[in-house]
């Protein structure tokens, strides 16, 4: 388990279905534009497995991104090891990272 600044994926993307790619898509670009390496899981598997299988590659954290998330412009965080952390603005998520990872703790 490495840290979240060494780690070779930091954030993984999951969306619940497809309906919700396009916002995932933003959400990616957000956390690409600021440097922090990033993927969306858009395969057709329930949200149980994408998240279990995501545990056990050791990404440091899981954005899941349903309806509510889409329509509110947040994202449900997912930290590997702690489990959820709860619903946060999609941009102060994306500063609390960049600056965990600048911060190198």
């Amino acid at each position: 388990k490495l840290p979240t600044w060494l780690a070779p994926a930091q954030v993984k993307i999951l969306p619940i279905s497809d309906k919700f790619a396009d916002y995932a898509k933003t959400i990616l670009d957000k956390l690409k534009k600021v440097d922090i390496r990033a993927s969306i899981d858009d395969r057709n598997e329930k949200i149980g497995k994408k998240i279990r299988d995501t545990e056990l590659l050791k990404v440091p954290y899981m954005i899941v991104i349903g309806e509510k998330e889409a329509a509110e412009g947040k994202v449900s965080v997912r930290r590997q090891g702690k489990g959820d952390e709860g619903a946060k603005d999609a941009d102060e998520f994306v500063a609390q990272i960049k600056a965990e990872i600048e911060s190198r703790s």
